[in-house]
């Protein structure tokens, strides 16, 4: 398939003149779909609300056939939780991803191009699901990086230490802007050495090449004593002498140009990639998430296949490293995720990292971006798994989700009550406040029954906690009884709150 460098330009429709000014063609390149948005739900479902041919760029990184059970840390709260990534077959994982697959190549641009990424458990059942639906001829490169680096060595075979990147076309004329990795002049291979063979004084690497035009016809002078056809004018080729960029090497010798090692664009980038090392556990950018790829891999992806302004859509964005890729690019983006909890870490990462505000009016303007679709509903509560419904209560509260899960006590949560900050801020002062909080109890229960209240109220005295704050959908008579002895024996308080009170906006006047 043929491809080609340059912006794939879009075109607008006859808009009212008021609405053609250049900061709007500078921030919203369709007319036909928003962007700087993150939907939270079934990318199948989302997708379906999408134009045909409306996205650049193309990536996904969905969970893989990997029969893998992670534990996860999410550093916006501080929660444990086991992550499961597995499917039941290789034949229900494929089931599950092709019409997802089918619904990406529908809104991906000819010019576009589309990246899957995904491991060595299925990436062979991929290719052949990835050849039917954009066809064989549309393949246009596997890509192998090495993603970590084989430690155990308790199994017979070669440890599997890479992912598989397959890139797809849309059937046009691609964008590509292609990508070299600069030369390490402390780290060159025998060819580009012997090549670069001269240094400065300084020790900058170069090597001599040619001045001489190799057609017959160009107008002859006489320069440093040698008349030649030269590929220069006689002005540039004294100013370049001048500079040290020509150099004789001796008298009656053919003047020759240096080119420096340092300027050249490096070594084209093949389909072996070794040079992005994973995330460790010191990474800046680690936010925990067990799959979390790192920014410098989906900066390549990205750089390489899509201009700025381009829209990018990852349909299974996780923590969002695609999305603050795309946004430090320049570029357009929507972002879809199932899980709540990837939303709103999602959403703190473009704030904290991006420093974009979750505002609609500023994402109209550029500088902003929402987070649509995240479950509302009393119904669609009920239907998240438990540790995202308990996510999304203590979220809501405006509370931090307790880090053990296990033997946690009945307590899910701690709301640190802005009363409690430290006036003036030091270093014997900066975490006197962390003593005081109250505990979270989420049960994900029609009713909440006495003995979830008995469960609490022992996690309160165990921690010598005097309020405390217990979420469900309702609950039962003799579990409120319990709740009005328990505050006249102990004077403790337990605060009642129903998932209709959260949506309603009650939580404040209960709360008090």
């Amino acid at each position: 398939m043929p491809t080609t460098s340059g912006t794939d330009h879009f075109c607008l429709p006859n808009l009212p003149s008021e609405e053609c000014r250049l900061e709007d063609l500078a921030t919203r390149p369709s007319s036909l779909i928003d962007t700087r948005i993150v939907y939270c739900g079934d990318c199948l479902e989302q997708l379906h609300k999408l134009p045909d041919g409306c996205i650049d760029l193309i990536y996904i990184d969905p969970p893989f056939n990997s029969n893998r059970d992670f534990e996860l840390l999410w550093s916006e709260t501080g929660e444990m939780r086991a992550f499961e990534d597995h499917h039941e077959s290789t034949a229900a994982y494929i089931a599950y991803m092709r019409p997802r697959c089918v619904e990406l190549k529908r809104v991906l641009k000819k010019t576009g191009s589309f990246y899957y990424h995904c491991d060595w458990h299925a990436s062979h059942y991929v290719k052949v699901m990835l050849d039917q639906i954009f066809g064989e001829n549309c393949f246009q490169s596997e890509i192998v990086w090495r993603r970590t680096f084989a430690k155990g060595l308790a199994f017979t075979g070669f440890p599997n230490n890479h992912d598989t990147i397959f890139l797809y076309g849309g059937g046009g004329v691609l964008t590509w802007n292609r990508p070299y990795m600069s030369f390490d002049p402390n780290n060159l291979d025998a060819k580009t050495a012997a090549r670069f063979s001269h240094r400065d004084p300084d020790g900058r690497r170069y090597q001599l090449d040619s001045l001489i035009n190799p057609n017959p016809k160009r107008r002859k002078y006489k320069f440093l004593g040698i008349e030649k056809v030269w590929r220069w004018k006689e002005t540039r080729m004294q100013a370049a002498y001048e500079a040290g960029i020509v150099v004789q090497s001796k008298p009656g010798s053919i003047p020759r140009q240096k080119r420096y090692l340092d300027q050249q664009k490096g070594r084209s980038i093949d389909t072996l990639w070794t040079d992005i090392p994973p995330l460790n556990s010191q990474a800046r950018e680690r936010l925990g998430y067990p799959t979390q790829k790192p920014l410098a891999l989906l900066d390549r992806i990205i750089k390489a296949s899509s201009n700025e302004n381009d829209i990018i859509l990852d349909a299974f964005c996780g923590c969002g490293t695609a999305l603050e890729a795309a946004q430090i690019l320049g570029r357009q983006w929507i972002g879809i995720d199932v899980s709540p909890t990837a939303c709103r870490v999602m959403a703190k990462r473009l704030r904290d990292q991006c420093g974009l505000k979750e505002d609609d009016k500023l994402r109209r303007l550029g500088r902003g971006f929402v987070v649509r679709d995240l479950p509302w509903t009393e119904d669609k509560l009920r239907k998240l798994p438990p540790f995202e419904f308990e996510n999304w209560a203590v979220i809501a509260l405006g509370g931090v989700t307790n880090a053990v899960q296990v033997n946690d006590y009945g307590i899910d949560g701690r709301i640190y009550p802005v009363a409690a900050m430290p006036a003036t801020s030091n270093a014997n002062q900066e975490f006197a406040f962390m003593d005081q909080w109250y505990p979270i109890q989420v049960k994900q229960r029609d009713k909440a029954g006495r003995p979830d209240i008995f469960q609490f109220e022992a996690a309160m005295m165990k921690e010598k906690r005097t309020k405390g704050f217990f979420v469900s959908f309702d609950f039962t008579s003799g579990a409120m009884t319990e709740i009005r002895r328990f505050k006249r024996d102990t004077s403790n308080v337990i605060v009642p709150l129903t998932v209709r009170d959260i949506l309603a906006n009650q939580i404040e006047q209960r709360a008090a």
